[in-house]
């Protein structure tokens, strides 16, 4: 049935309440004082404690808040020989589960203990259920999260606070291999050789196991690996200061597939923005992603005061390239030329594809003067280089590069977007291959080109 530390000072109570309750199937251990109760509690595992009000060094009262504080589950039930109602309510203001007044009938004590230990595994249950229920929420948030950061934050804090971690690394796995995503709980000194260590042990790994042997001082290291089908998209590694509650490996795993999944849904979605906003040709950014990113470079220059530029660029007789070579060279070309614009700007910059030969570079975080100078590295670059040498073609191709900066020129994107493109018209018109900066009093290009250029 159950296992009863039975406290009372008088031996005879002792051993009249050990029988009443072995009778009924329980296992009873009998002590005398706090003390003993304490190191009994220490030493061993109850269901139940059934104590005396009045014992020497102490009382009951001592016993039931020592085990409330130190063992919670283990329900208590008090017996005292007065007949007053301020220790009945005392003791049931403090978590007693019973109060009982001597003399106690057989059937008395054995009903009180009966109804703790089911209040006991009432209150397991719903502290269960309750486990279960934050579970379940928790798991969702991380499924349905589809931002990257937020989503490493959500899953490392779950995994802390409902799997008993003292401490969470994530690492994900890209095209490179895995790369840590977050950590929860690491001092700062540690985590770049213990990640660097966990990287090379789980690179191969598949399956949950135990990790020995890390330079941290936690005694216990799991990894959970998030799979998706036969892929495994990454590993949660959750460090432990002790052993870890019986349900630590059920919540952990639970939660580490919900972060599987929310990872192949990133995935999915990065697919699906790759659809729309990467142009097929070259692989650039398009129309559409670069309006978008104008929209909010604009809001965060005016925000942050800091400047920012456009280099909206035209490729010098293209069409005779094509009329020349045909179409498929020209794409070709089209598609060097991309890697050739790129090459000449920072990784923070957004190079984009406007259509047929024009193309458009937002510079961040830089200003009329600084735009210039790129502009004219992407200009020489452009004249030097010998394009589709591979097949045997060497052609030589120039480019038009009209600069406007935000606010210098422009406090809007279609304002910004126009001066570019009349700076790079003005180039069209001249001798070409050149570079313009903007101004105001500059023609405007054909009306064909102007819906595309001012358009959103």
């Amino acid at each position: 049935m159950a296992r009863i530390l039975l406290v009372d000072d008088e031996k005879i109570a002792r051993t009249l309440y050990g029988d009443y309750l072995t009778a009924v199937g329980h296992a009873v251990a009998a002590v005398g004082t706090l003390q003993d109760a304490r190191e009994a509690l220490a030493a061993d595992r109850f269901d139940a404690v059934v104590t005396d009000l009045i014992l020497p060094g102490g009382d009951g009262m001592e016993v039931l808040r020592y085990v409330r504080e130190r063992h919670p589950g283990v329900e208590v039930v008090v017996i005292t020989g007065l007949e007053k109602v301020d220790p009945a309510v005392r003791a049931i203001k403090s978590g007693a589960a019973e109060y009982l007044v001597k003399p106690v009938a057989p059937e008395a004590l054995q009903h009180a203990v009966r109804r703790a230990l089911t209040t006991r595994d009432l209150m397991q249950e719903n502290a269960s259920l309750r486990r279960h229920v934050a579970m379940l929420e928790a798991g969702q948030r991380i499924a349905t999260t589809m931002d990257r950061e937020k989503l490493a934050a959500a899953t490392a804090s779950a995994l802390q606070g409902m799997a008993a971690a003292s401490a969470v690394v994530l690492l994900e796995r890209d095209a490179s291999g895995l790369r840590l995503q977050g950590s929860l709980g690491l001092p700062s000194a540690v985590e770049t050789p213990l990640v660097t260590a966990l990287i090379s042990r789980l690179a191969e790994a598949r399956a949950p196991r135990e990790l020995e042997g890390l330079a941290v001082s936690f005694p216990r290291a799991l990894s959970i690996p998030a799979v998706e089908g036969e892929t495994v998209l990454g590993h949660a590694v959750l460090f432990f200061s002790g052993t870890g509650a019986e349900w630590t490996g059920e919540t952990a795993g639970y939660l580490v597939r919900n972060w599987a999944l929310a990872l192949r849904n990133l995935g999915r979605f990065a697919a699906v923005e790759d659809l729309a906003y990467v142009d097929d040709l070259t692989r650039l950014f398009n129309t559409r992603y670069l309006h978008m990113v104008l929209d909010r470079e604009v809001q965060e220059s005016v925000q942050t005061q800091r400047p920012f530029s456009l280099l909206f660029m035209d490729l010098d007789h293209f069409k005779s390239i094509n009329d020349t070579h045909g179409h498929l060279v020209g794409s070709k070309l089209l598609v060097e030329t991309a890697r050739v614009v790129k090459g000449c700007v920072r990784d923070p910059d957004v190079v984009a594809r406007y259509g047929g030969d024009e193309y458009v570079v937002l510079l961040r975080n830089t200003d009329s003067g600084g735009a210039l100078k790129v502009a004219e590295r992407i200009r020489r670059t452009m004249e030097t280089h010998r394009f589709l040498a591979r097949e045997g073609l060497s052609l030589t191709v120039t480019t038009c590069i009209g600069v406007a900066s935000f606010p210098e020129h422009a406090r809007d994107k279609a304002t910004l977007l126009d001066l570019s493109d009349r700076a790079m018209y003005r180039g069209k018109r001249g001798s070409r291959n050149v570079v313009y900066m903007a101004a105001m009093d500059l023609e405007a290009p054909p009306a064909e080109r102007r819906q595309g250029v001012t358009g959103t």
